[in-house]
């Protein structure tokens, strides 16, 4: 083993890398609740997205452990789901299966991207301040879906401000739009639902100040015990012999390989008229998942000596598969491929992983000990069915608020930089959409370069989406 992982090379131990991987397992198991509570809304069955968790968590992160050799682990990534089901099933009308299908494109054109030197010509194409503002703005995508959740949100409407779908009896179940009227405000705390999630968010915060190891999975352990001592939850509904280890592999099945059949892939490209709108899609799966995981290694490999200056410089600049870098995203890619496949959003690297490497954690056996972990949780399936969304909603508005790091980056009193930034970040939000706030930030940057007479700093493939950004609203408009 010490031959293998290196693990004198690296002056490290078999039990400091064992307690590294336990610690990093703690510190992102929650993504086990949070990821089925996500894509079931699209109509996947949760059990069956529980285990396909496991199955593209556990692919991703044994690649990084034999193939890359260091101490990272992957999941589906926060955001990337947020982007899978409420961009684009909810508010672009794809099934999951479809979505699915996207995934798995997504996964094979960034396995490409990082073989050859596209990659090189994507990152430099896109300025810095973008790329972060497209990680701040997940995080403020994946708050304001927390804030949602945990029910401390209410919608005045004006009256004659909005229209409703339906006629007659439909209309007690119809979709209500409204314009831009419709005022947010705070909900009365009288609510048991309302008064557990902001317990969660206390404890929450509590713990992730105290840097309680594990505390993510214990704020939702805690809050789901007080949501079923406040009758929130109801023990005595839950039909457990429906809620097994037997239930989720069937409900697998449901989803196993949905990506590839008549209903994913199939139907994917079968309307010529939806061909631009699934094109962006994917580019905005495949922006978002190279530039998370490049930032996620940088920030939390340089500290600890995991890369160098050298490898993050080979990462944007070569091709190929030449340093433990390149061997990482290559790894994430394999995972979001075969996630996609087994029936979840993109995989990714963890930036709690760094929680292992504080721990001592430095090479691939931190890693093999987090895949191992999550095999072994596949057999907790049934807790799916206890905890509620008013449990998961705290950790949505933590992670959301740890994305938000990535905006220190920005130069914000440089106004030409800062306006790209707020749009990309700010319409992330306000539209609901991770696609429509990385085409306001793509448009408002070529505007802003063209104003200031410095046009042809601007990277062709910035202008080439800009026109196909400005294609799929007039065609939106014109439907």
């Amino acid at each position: 083993m010490d031959k293998f992982f290196k693990l004198k090379e690296n002056g490290t131990t078999v039990r400091t890398e064992i307690l590294a991987g336990l610690t990093t397992f703690f510190a992102m198991s929650y993504i086990l609740f949070v990821n089925p509570e996500m894509l079931s809304q699209t109509g996947m069955p949760a059990q069956g997205v529980f285990l396909a968790t496991i199955i593209g968590t556990v692919a991703g992160t044994l690649m990084m452990a034999f193939y890359a050799n260091i101490p990272y682990a992957q999941a589906p990534g926060m955001g990337l789901n947020a982007f899978f089901t409420y961009t684009v099933v909810f508010a672009l009308g794809y099934t999951w299966q479809e979505a699915l299908a996207m995934v798995f494109l997504c996964g094979i054109i960034s396995i490409i991207v990082t073989l050859t030197k596209i990659r090189k010509v994507i990152i430099h194409a896109i300025p810095e301040s973008l790329q972060y503002a497209i990680s701040g703005g997940i995080g403020i995508f994946l708050a304001y879906i927390g804030i949602k959740k945990a029910g401390l949100l209410k919608f005045s409407i004006d009256p004659g401000t909005y229209t409703v779908a339906g006629k007659g009896a439909d209309q007690a179940k119809a979709a209500i739009t409204a314009n831009g009227m419709a005022t947010p405000g705070l909900v009365d705390f009288n609510n048991p639902a309302v008064l557990v999630a902001l317990f969660g968010i206390v404890i929450t915060i509590i713990l992730v100040l105290k840097r309680v190891k594990g505390g993510i999975i214990l704020s939702i352990a805690a809050t789901t015990v007080v949501a079923i001592l406040a009758g929130v939850v109801n023990l005595s509904e839950i039909n457990f012999a429906s809620n097994n280890i037997g239930a989720a592999v069937k409900d697998l099945g449901t989803i196993f390989g949905a990506a590839l059949g008549s209903k994913g892939l199939g139907a994917l490209f079968a309307n010529p008229a939806r061909i631009p709108e699934v094109l962006l899609a994917i580019l905005a799966f495949s922006l978002t998942d190279i530039f998370d995981n490049i930032g996620t290694l940088i920030s939390t490999g340089r500290k600890a000596g995991i890369f160098n200056i050298a490898d993050e410089e080979a990462a944007k600049d070569s091709s190929g598969l030449q340093t433990k870098m390149d061997k990482a995203l290559f790894s994430d890619m394999v995972g979001t491929t075969v996630g996609a496949i087994a029936g979840t959003s993109n995989v990714t690297t963890y930036v709690e992983s760094a929680a292992g490497i504080e721990a001592g954690g430095r090479t691939g056996l931190t890693a093999l000990v987090v895949a191992i972990l999550f095999a072994i949780a596949s057999f907790f399936s049934p807790l799916l069915a206890i905890v509620p969304t008013v449990a998961v909603a705290p950790i949505l508005i933590i992670v959301g608020i740890m994305m938000l790091a990535s905006m220190k980056n920005i130069r914000w009193d440089d106004m030409a930089e800062a306006i790209p930034a707020f749009f990309t970040s700010i319409f992330m939000g306000f539209t609901y959409s991770i696609t429509h706030g990385i085409t306001a930030g793509f448009i408002m940057y070529a505007l802003v370069k063209v104003i200031k007479g410095q046009a042809k700093e601007v990277h062709p493939i910035i202008w080439v989406l800009d026109i196909l950004f400005i294609l799929n609203f007039v065609s939106l408009a014109l439907a």
